[in-house]
């Protein structure tokens, strides 16, 4: 048997919403990826990003997002690890308390653009698979020729956390952006408001 393989989904998720999900399952239907795991960004202690909901909710969103899906996981894994959160931290420490799973990073062609920014990138490269998925407006970058990096044919999915809080804002129709239950829970607590 061979190792699971576990695709890392990093975000802020504020709010996840459908394009998030779309993706994930594009991404199982089309790699070799087992199971996808969402890991929620902590809010960064030095920026007081008033749009950013506490952790917690977020993390709640995102478990209400994949209710019943078995190959969709939430993590709060970099909630409890040292400040700032560098993906090379989280790996390093999913890999050792995993030892039977092989991990993979999921990003978008925005964060490839800006990876040779990133802590140790270059351990990164040598040691995990990168899906990279499209993002509009981005340039190319050297890395999509390295043999770690996989470019994704997935659908540029037109539609941002960003624009869903304005329209809750604005109150406008979200339903159509985001799962039922996340939909109704974002309602219920007035968020975004």
């Amino acid at each position: 048997m061979g190792k699971e393989k576990i695709g890392l989904y990093f975000g802020s998720f504020n709010p996840i919403h459908n394009g998030h999900l779309t993706l994930a399952d594009y991404i199982l239907k089309n790699t070799e990826l087992e199971k996808i795991w969402f890991v929620v960004s902590p809010q960064n202690p030095l920026k007081s990003l008033s749009s950013l909901l506490d952790n917690k909710t977020r993390l709640d969103l995102v478990k209400l997002a994949i209710e019943g899906n078995e190959n969709f996981i939430a993590s709060d894994v970099e909630f409890f690890l040292s400040y700032p959160s560098y993906t090379i931290n989280t790996l390093n420490y999913l890999s050792n308390k995993y030892p039977q799973k092989d991990f993979s990073l999921i990003i978008g062609q925005d964060n490839l653009v800006n990876f040779h920014k990133w802590k140790d990138n270059q351990k990164i490269l040598s040691s995990y698979n990168i899906y990279v998925y499209p993002r509009k407006d981005c340039s190319f970058s050297p890395l999509q020729e390295h043999p770690s990096i996989h470019l994704l044919n997935s659908p540029l999915l037109d539609i941002s956390a960003t624009q869903i809080r304005e329209l809750i804002k604005k109150d406008k129709d979200i339903q159509a952006f985001l799962p039922e239950k996340v939909c109704q829970e974002i309602i219920r607590k007035g968020l975004y408001r």
